[in-house]
């Protein structure tokens, strides 16, 4: 375990230092669990959300997006359940006066319970060789067996409790467990207490007249209540999907693991509205699809697994996450909910206003059910950048640090190298960069000898390098290094723009999803 937080510590200073991601008002000590994302994290961002809305909105026809505000008027809050249900379980420790999440205290004892499956897992694959069949193992060997009905008995007791709202069970699971204080490593532990996650706020000139209102803790309200608005302006037909990325506030008391659990955070996320009892069929559909558009990304199947809700929210039928394994262990990066009629239904009642749709082939109106997608954008950020950072031992013996960020979503697809400072060479460099801009996000880089110059080009995830050499003065080409490679060959300057699209462009890498 300690390898793994010495890898997400890297990660975190590593973010820092190639401009991604840092604390946000750092020179006044900082903000707690608020970031700020640099020129490279930015970048990173964007072409993120882009490839999330180009898949979900312009390769379906029947999905459109939206952006709606972030402040709302208070009762749509009271109507989605977040007034009265939108609560983490918090627990106090006495000697450290720290405040925790009980159920990631818990969730965490079972992440140490799956990483002494994960030894056992590795020390056997060692052992064994290619001979080793790793499911076989996981199904019959006694130690590991063990672990795993521990662990899916301590996470079935605590969905259970949390339904039931039964926070003196949690407590009681948190005390039998042994589970001590990160901090004080007592176990002199509070009653567990419910609260709320919403940011109050007001809206208004003065004081008297002010209206309270809630910075959004999620998009998807947004998309409820312009239902209606969105189907008759765009006249589609049920089933049919409404998509929003956005800001959402959430004031967890326990946020940590750097930009994984944030209080300003962004979101991906897209309805799909159907007919009452397609939800089962659509909401495996949806599983499919949004897994495949993780995978189009090619950072590794066994990265992800899906998860199953034990504990369904009070709107869920059915309810799945796609986990992605971070460096600390596997945790939630999407969730795929079947949410029923409960969002359409609750807004019509609270609302006074008909959220029906008439369907011409049944001829009848009724409130639609709803498949959900969500994804953390800053989650996803994290997922990649993460994924990305290889320490990497050469032929030479020396070491290269670099961020193999998938070529689609790196910030800078190139970096444009003369060789030397003089003889013309800065001159054409700045030719190809005022060519290539035009496509692509793409710097000049001229300090340093190339060898040092390719090393932070590696380090900061820029997929190519182009060098300018004197050979570029006698017949027009260059020297194009792949990252991942390290591979070089020369090229003519005119292919340059078509050699980086076919690595790069979002059209190519979408042309996957087409296929599935």
């Amino acid at each position: 375990m300690a390898n793994q937080e010495d890898i997400f510590r890297k990660v975190i200073s590593h973010a820092k230092e190639y401009g991604y991601v840092v604390q946000s008002s750092e020179i006044y000590d900082g903000l707690s669990a608020v970031y700020d994302y640099l020129q490279n994290g930015a970048e990173l961002k964007k072409n993120i959300r882009e490839y999330w809305w180009q898949a979900m909105v312009q390769m379906n026809e029947n999905i459109v997006g939206i952006d709606s505000a972030i402040f709302m008027h208070p009762t749509i809050w009271k109507a989605s359940g977040h007034v009265d249900a939108f609560n983490d379980p918090l627990i106090d420790n006495k000697d450290s006066k720290k405040r925790y999440r009980a159920d990631v205290l818990v969730e965490d004892h079972v992440a140490k319970i799956e990483a002494k499956i994960e030894k056992e897992v590795n020390k056997a694959a060692k052992r064994f060789g290619e001979a080793f069949d790793k499911e076989q193992f996981l199904a019959t060997n006694t130690r590991v067996v063990e672990y795993q009905e521990r662990s899916q008995t301590i996470l079935k007791r605590l969905a259970r409790s949390l339904e039931k709202e039964d926070l003196e069970d949690v407590k009681n699971l948190i005390v039998e467990l042994d589970i001590v204080c990160p901090v004080s490593g007592s176990k002199n532990w509070t009653d567990v207490k419910q609260f709320n996650l919403m940011f109050g706020t007001k809206l208004g000139a003065s004081a008297d007249s002010a209206m309270d209102l809630y910075l959004r803790p999620e998009t998807a309200q947004g998309i409820f209540v312009n239902f209606l608005n969105v189907q008759k302006s765009s006249r589609l037909k049920i089933p049919f999907g409404i998509a929003q990325t956005g800001k959402a506030f959430r004031n967890e008391i326990v946020a940590r693991q750097f930009i994984f659990r944030m209080r300003e955070f962004e979101q991906m996320e897209m309805q799909f509205f159907i007919r009452p009892g397609t939800q089962k069929e659509w909401y495996e559909t949806w599983k499919k699809i949004r897994m495949n558009w993780h995978l189009s990304l090619g950072m590794g199947e066994e990265k992800y697994r899906f998860h199953d809700h034990e504990k369904l929210a009070h709107y869920a039928d059915a309810a799945a996450d796609i986990e992605f394994k971070f460096p600390f262990g596997f945790k939630e990066l999407e969730g795929i909910h079947s949410r029923t009629d409960f969002d359409l239904g609750s807004h019509e009642k609270f609302s006074g206003k008909k959220l029906q749709y008439f369907d011409p082939e049944l001829e009848e109106s009724y409130v639609p059910y709803v498949v959900e997608t969500s994804i953390g954008l800053d989650r996803m950020f994290l997922a990649v950048l993460s994924n990305a950072l290889v320490e990497e031992e050469l032929e030479n013996g020396s070491t290269r640090t670099v961020l193999k960020i998938p070529a689609v979503l790196a910030p800078t697809k190139a970096a444009v190298l003369p060789l030397v400072k003089k003889d013309g060479l800065p001159e054409i460099a700045h030719k190809i960069i005022a060519d290539l801009r035009l496509d692509f996000n793409v710097i000049y880089d001229e300090k340093d000898a190339v060898g040092r110059r390719y090393r932070r080009q590696d380090a900061a995830g820029t997929p190519f390098c182009i060098t300018v050499d004197h050979q570029t003065l006698e017949d027009n080409t260059v020297t194009i290094r792949h990252r991942d490679t390290m591979e070089q060959k020369r090229i003519a300057i005119k292919d340059i723009t078509s050699a980086i699209e076919k690595e790069v462009a979002m059209k190519y890498w979408l042309q996957k999803l087409a296929v599935d």
